[in-house]
This record gives C-alpha cells, sequence and structure tokens, in this order.
C-alpha cells in the first residue's frame, strides 16, 4: 500500500480522500492546510491525521508522493518542494494555471527523479473508456469530428473574494476550468491536437472579469475536428459525440453526480448508432461501472511504487494547457486559428 500526504484541504481533497478509502493501493496518511481551522475540520471530517508544516510531512520516509489539491497558482512552487523533497507528485487538473510552469513541473521529473501525475479523471469516466475501446476496435470507421461540451452555472454564483472571478487567475472562465477537461478528452479520443480556434462573451449578470462562455474548434494531425463548448451558466452537463465513417456514439452524464462517480451511470446515457441506421435503431449501451478519482489514485500509487509515469502525464496536461492558451490567443486574434507548437515555443521562450 501506497502511503500519500495531501495538501490543499478544500472540497476536492474531501472527494479524493472518499476516493482513496475505495482503493487497495493507496492511503492518505497526512494533510496539511495553511489554516489551522481547515486542518482541524478535514482531520475531524475525514479522520486523516494532519501536520503543523508542509515540511514535516515531506520529513517522513514512509511518505511515498504527494496530492495537490491547492489553487492552480500554487501548483509549480508546492510541487517544487515536494520534489526537493523525493517524493513523488500528484496535482489536480490543470498542471498549473499557465504553460510555463506546467513545462516547469514536467521538468522536475528529469531533475529529482520522481513522477508526476496529473488529474484529468474525465478520460477515466465509465462512458469515455468505452468510446475509446470501440475507436480503437474500428467500429466507428474512420473519426472525422468529436464534439464536446461542459457547462455549468459557476458564473452565476461568482463574487469578488473567489478566485474564479479574476482573469489571471481563471484565464477564459470555463475556458481553463471546464473545457480543459474536454481538450484532453479529445487529445485522448483523437489523433494529435494541431491548433485551435476559438471565440468567447460574457454574460453574467454578476460582473466578473471572467468571460462565462466559449467555443473552441480544434483540427487535429489526421485532419479530423472537433468542437468544444462550455457554459458558465447554464445547468450542469458533460457530454462527448463521436462521428465516424461507420457509425457514431454519444456520451452524456448529470453533472451533479461528479462528485460521486459511484452514482455516475445510474443517470448517464450511453449509445451507438451503426451505419446508416437512424437514431431510432440507436443501440443502448451499459456504461462500465468505474470510479474515475479511484481509478486516478491508483495510476499515482503505481507510478510511486514502479517510477514509471501513466497516460496521466505531465505532458498530457501540458497538451490540456496549451489548447487552453491556443484559443486564448484566438480569441485574442478574432478567432484565427493558433497552432499549439506555437504555444509551446512561447512558453518555452518565456522560460529562459
Amino acid at each position: 500500500m501506497v502511503r500519500a500526504g495531501i495538501v490543499g484541504l478544500g472540497r476536492w481533497a474531501r472527494v479524493l480522500t472518499r476516493a482513496s478509502n475505495l482503493s487497495e493501493k493507496i492511503e492518505i496518511v497526512s494533510a496539511y492546510s495553511r489554516s489551522e481551522e481547515n486542518r482541524t475540520k478535514f482531520e475531524a471530517d475525514t479522520g486523516v491525521p494532519s501536520a503543523g508544516t508542509l515540511d514535516e510531512i515531506l520529513a517522513r520516509d514512509d511518505i511515498d508522493g504527494m496530492i495537490l489539491t491547492v489553487p492552480n497558482e500554487q501548483h509549480y512552487p508546492v510541487a517544487l518542494q515536494v520534489a526537493k523533497a523525493g517524493k513523488h507528485v500528484y496535482t489536480e487538473k490543470p498542471i498549473a494555471h499557465n504553460l510555463e510552469d506546467g513545462l516547469a513541473i514536467d521538468a522536475l521529473q528529469d531533475r529529482y527523479g520522481i513522477t508526476v501525475t496529473v488529474g484529468h479523471s474525465a478520460r477515466l469516466l465509465g462512458g469515455v473508456q468505452e468510446i475509446k475501446r470501440r475507436i480503437d476496435a474500428g467500429e466507428l470507421g474512420k473519426v472525422g469530428f468529436i464534439e464536446a461540451n461542459f457547462s455549468n452555472e459557476r458564473a452565476l454564483e461568482l463574487t469578488p473574494d473567489t478566485w474564479r472571478w479574476y482573469r489571471d487567475r481563471a484565464p477564459g472562465g470555463p475556458l481553463s476550468q471546464l473545457a480543459i477537461h474536454m481538450f484532453d478528452v479529445v487529445n485522448y479520443l483523437g489523433a494529435e491536437i494541431v491548433e485551435a480556434s476559438s471565440i468567447a462573451s460574457r454574460l453574467s449578470p454578476v460582473g466578473a472579469e471572467v468571460d462565462d462562455q466559449s467555443m473552441t474548434l480544434l483540427r487535429f494531425s489526421d485532419d479530423a475536428i472537433a468542437y468544444v463548448g462550455t457554459c458558465w451558466t447554464s445547468p450542469g452537463v458533460f457530454s462527448v459525440r463521436v462521428f465516424g465513417s461507420s457509425g457514431l456514439i454519444n456520451y452524456e452524464i448529470d453533472f451533479g453526480t461528479w462528485d460521486t462517480p459511484e452514482a455516475i451511470r445510474e443517470s448517464s446515457t450511453l449509445y451507438i448508432q451503426h451505419g446508416s441506421d437512424g437514431f431510432g435503431k440507436r443501440e443502448v449501451l451499459d456504461e462500465p461501472a468505474t470510479n474515475m478519482f479511484t481509478a486516478e489514485l491508483d495510476m499515482f500509487a503505481e507510478s510511486c511504487r514502479t517510477g514509471r509515469t501513466s497516460v496521466l502525464s505531465a505532458a498530457n496536461g501540458n497538451e490540456a494547457v496549451a489548447c487552453v492558451y491556443a484559443a486564448l490567443a484566438s480569441i485574442e486574434r478574432n478567432g484565427a486559428a493558433v497552432k499549439l507548437s506555437e504555444v509551446m515555443a512561447a512558453a518555452r521562450t518565456n522560460q529562459t
């Protein structure tokens, strides 16, 4: 059993701690937050003992890795501190709040001999896994188009004391907070993403700095294309539809079940249409029983144990962030397409 610490004790730390309790591979044994109140409450809620400092956890020889659920801009400095202590890193998505920090986190692996796991759990959803299996089996034929949408009502709840209110902390609003999940999903389902074009607008009445609607078009290396949409002023939804020359497959879940993945398949929709069959002849599929959060923690545990990275890699995490920054650049250029290689090159230049 891999033993891990966790730092940043908000809502998501509780979600992952619950998920770890279902794992046979990882145990969270110590927790830290700068807030003594948060430490005390987390310990009472979860039973995980808290430490007075992060250094206290990192000094423990019996801890193999650290789970980071701190705010996005803290991912790199905390990951650096963890890596220097020789501990493996799990960081919640996005890998970092900008591409420069994301590339720096990736570089920690060679520099300190540790692994980095990025919490892009959406690709581990049962329905997404089933789509991938059927694509790989050739059931859809040549994939030409992917639609993906991840939306919720977050922008209607924002206030100036929340970090998502600010453009520099949540670039593009739902583009960096929700669409990034879908950038990783379509990167998983399709070929290499080479360019993005995007438009965005701000419709929420609360007055936040961030845009709250965005539409992004992606082009793959094989000339297939994808649409990723996200709205921060509507009821929650997560949906993926893949169109191929021999069929299409559709998957949709109730966003209200996101924090409890064991309940997702109770209300999800998953079906396939074969050949020229119409919607009426669709085949309804059973979503495989999975818990995406336990699965990602199991992958982290395996990386801690073996020293090998998983598919939840820093490289894939940075590709998703590159999609965000290509989309942001496209918005600034009135929707012109921006190559991911351009934003990657700019980020590497900015590091030097």
